[in-house]
């Protein structure tokens, strides 16, 4: 399984009809290209897990890359070890197949396995993101690292470029020292993907972009680790029916982030005891919902927050206030939200009542936020590219139906151990 980290569907098939990509254009012959949904939100922390255990957020218990702590309005920044289902490699293993995993994002601190497994992102430290302790001197000694440095490349793209092709290096470098390992199961996640589309997006499609021939360069890249690991799975005798590539996510260019806690205070359904609010903490009783990261909006409920007043019997309606409210927002004439999806419709399971109440989808180009920070409703940072839902990709040998999402993906890979 190869994973491109927050690759759009429309993306690679262009790439691939450019020649930008051939190896991919050859695989696109031979087999099918689906267009598939992300998790919603749609974020690498609930979409990679979403994959890797066949579920959804009200089973596996992740919402976000930060949560609330239960019965209050702190943060917590939930890991592999908040997990409350198991992955489809843990399955395996159980199966006595052993899983080599190289850059799965979701997966840190790292724990046992039948078999290797190399967190990838959020994964703060080497020495806690790879099982077993064994592996990381050889990773250290060769210099592998686990992302680029995000904040000196945000601002920096010169530095950027060296980056990717650092990481994307050592990346392959592991890849080639294990694939000689006996395995049942491999995995492989670029994740460089996602950060070159929120820092340069614009340089993918404007070809007077100072950074354009960068950008398809990287995909050269790209698709020369694509082509490696294609031909040394032929190279052992398989063929392409246990073959996969799919992104978590899609991508578009921003036109502008909307800050949806400046928006809930500004129509009167959030107060905060201060001015300058720096967290959720600073909320005011009377307070009837609130927003977090990215797209997720709480009602304040009495039986689930400390300064809760919204009473169980009104959710309904105050969840229908909110959705036909946001859902007629504009900005410059056009619209910005496409659907405010009820979370009840879109997960299922032991730790629903956890997560919020609803998710605003916007439309392509206004990127939801929850910072308790703005004033405004509107504005920007010097990102460039943000997340879609509907436009990530799944490559395999053989069709897999329509209106696939991500987290059908598990089932599909354990129906060739069944």
């Amino acid at each position: 399984m190869i994973g491109l980290d927050g690759v759009p569907y429309s993306l690679l098939l262009d790439l691939a009809q450019k020649g930008i990509m051939p190896a991919m254009a050859q695989l696109l012959n031979s087999g099918y290209l689906h267009r598939m949904k992300a998790s919603l939100p749609e974020i690498s922390a609930v979409s990679w897990t979403d994959f890797m255990t066949g579920t959804n957020a009200g089973t596996h218990g992740i919402f976000g890359f930060r949560d609330l702590k239960e019965g209050s309005y702190e943060y917590c920044y939930p890991n592999f070890s908040y997990l409350k289902k198991e992955t489809f490699w843990d399955k395996l293993g159980d199966k006595n197949k052993k899983c080599i995993i190289i850059n799965q994002p979701s997966t840190y601190p790292a724990r046992k396995i039948n078999g290797i497994l190399i967190s990838g992102f959020v994964a703060l430290e080497l020495s806690r993101a790879v099982y077993p302790l064994s592996l990381i001197a050889y990773l250290e000694k060769t210099g592998y690292e686990i992302d680029i440095d995000i904040s000196k490349s945000r601002n920096n793209h010169e530095f950027l470029w060296q980056e990717l092709s650092k990481t994307l290096t050592g990346r392959l470098r592991a890849f080639s020292s294990l694939w000689s390992e006996d395995w049942d199961y491999f995995e492989f996640v670029i994740t460089g993907t996602d950060r070159l589309h929120h820092f340069l997006w614009t340089a993918y499609k404007d070809r007077d972009h100072v950074y354009h021939q960068n950008f398809m360069d990287y995909y050269r890249q790209v698709d020369k680790v694509i082509d490696k690991i294609v031909n040394s799975l032929r190279n052992v005798g398989e063929d392409d029916e246990g073959l996969y590539l799919l992104s978590d996510h899609g991508f578009t260019a921003i036109e502008q982030e909307v800050y949806l806690n400046a928006w809930l205070e500004g129509e009167g359904y959030l107060k905060f005891n201060t001015l300058s609010p720096q967290e959720l903490t600073a909320i005011s009783p009377g307070s009837f919902a609130f927003a977090m990261d990215p797209n997720r909006i709480y009602l304040n409920l009495k039986e689930k927050f400390p300064l809760g007043c919204v009473e169980k019997s009104e959710k309904k309606a105050l969840k229908e206030e909110l959705r036909e409210k946001l859902e007629k927002l504009e900005y410059n004439g056009k619209k910005v939200v496409k659907k405010v999806l009820d979370a009840e419709e879109i997960y299922s399971g032991p730790y629903l009542s956890k997560g919020p109440d609803l998710i605003v989808l916007s439309e392509y180009g206004f990127d939801m936020k929850g910072s308790v920070k703005k004033k405004e409703v509107f504005g920007r940072s010097n990102f460039q590219g943000m997340h879609t839902w509907d436009d990530a990709f799944f490559w395999a040998k053989r069709e897999q139906g329509q209106d696939l999402s991500i987290s059908d993906l598990a089932s599909i890979i354990m129906a060739h151990f069944s």
